[in-house]
């Protein structure tokens, strides 16, 4: 499905809203919602709720501020928060954790987003005259960094049993839970289980145009709600934009699967290209990313010969580059990308 010629992997994240939402869109019911009167955000806010099992929802603009409201409405200032080292939260959110929340970052290695439950209770501190203590462990499902890697149900499980002993909360950016969900084989409910607080994103898989939840208790919903106050992140009619996350929840995320697939499609056909590493079977989800070791290019080079043949991709580091499928990719765009990539690295 690619557009104006275009086949785009950049992100699940450049999605345009389908014609469902933009009619729902163009038809939406709308109040102002910092009065807490717009009946599509709240109706889109109980849906999510359902959803993730949980007893409420606030809808936020973006990822990196739901993620950022949930870490401060738990208290975090002046405390440290275990998270992973290459976790979308420390690299990805402009020091938020830092800046905003006023917390310090206990980044730890992990093995594909999963990090030891021995390494966690190795660094949680209770704190002392020289040390600030462990507010928290933020967990990452599906990971972004790690090639949509995601976290088994156990493994969540055990982590959720360590913070329950030491009385920390756990915390997930599920910005793609329902991707992970879909591997998994399982409710994006069983996997939010856990977690006392939960983010995830409408704009990314789901295709609407813009927007995030933040989910938990109905307690923390309500200081979640005075921290995006401050943070600017009120909005008035916004019911425009909570109509097409609505079509998102109730029409997209059962045709996950379909990314899944061609991302594993995409992997396999570029798995024995010379100069490209990957191995197929760690593509679990919608992100497939390439280790460049070419003798002659390296990944800006290959990138830029793909957008030559209007195919686009992003570097990501360390010699990496990764594509996204999501809804407006479809078995042609995956035949160009892989014939373009073959093209550029045999060439």
């Amino acid at each position: 499905m690619s557009y104006q010629g275009w086949s785009d992997f950049r992100s699940d994240t450049v999605t345009r809203p389908t014609p469902a939402m933009r009619r729902a869109m163009a038809e939406a019911e709308v109040g102002d919602d910092v009065f807490g009167d717009d009946p599509t955000i709240n109706r889109l806010q109980e849906l999510a709720a359902g959803k993730l099992g949980k007893e409420a929802a606030l809808f936020v603009p973006s990822g990196t501020m739901g993620n950022s409201i949930c870490l401060k409405a738990h208290g975090s200032r002046e405390k440290e928060i275990i998270l992973e080292e290459k976790s979308h939260i420390f690299n990805f959110e402009a020091g938020n954790v830092a800046h905003l929340v006023q917390a310090i970052p206990r980044p730890l290695p992990s093995d594909r987003g999963q990090i030891a439950v021995e390494e966690i209770r190795r660094h949680i501190c209770q704190g002392d005259d020289h040390a600030a203590a462990t507010a928290g462990i933020c967990l990452e499902n599906t990971h972004n960094f790690h090639g949509g890697a995601t976290l088994s149900q156990a493994y969540i499980q055990e982590v959720a049993r360590l913070a329950k002993a030491h009385h920390l909360y756990l915390h997930l950016d599920g910005a793609r839970i329902f991707n992970a969900a879909t591997y998994l084989k399982v409710a994006a409910s069983d996997v939010a289980r856990p977690f006392d607080s939960l983010m995830f994103c409408l704009s990314k898989g789901l295709a609407a145009p813009v927007g995030s939840l933040v989910v938990g208790s109905r307690e923390f919903i309500r200081e979640a709600h005075r921290v995006r106050k401050y943070l600017g992140g009120g909005m008035r009619q916004a019911g425009i934009l909570a109509a097409a996350g609505i079509i998102a929840l109730e029409e997209m995320t059962g045709r996950l699967e379909e990314d899944h697939r061609r991302a594993r499609r995409l992997a396999a056909a570029v798995s024995e290209f010379p100069g490209i590493r990957i191995d197929p079977a760690t593509v679990q989800t919608n992100i497939v990313i390439l280790t460049v070791d070419h003798p002659r290019l390296n990944e800006d080079e290959i990138v830029k010969r793909l957008e030559e043949e209007r195919v686009l991709a992003l570097t990501f580091g360390s010699g990496r580059i990764r594509l996204v499928t999501h809804n407006d990719i479809d078995d042609g765009d995956v035949d160009r990308a892989v014939s373009a990539l073959l093209a550029a690295v045999s060439g």
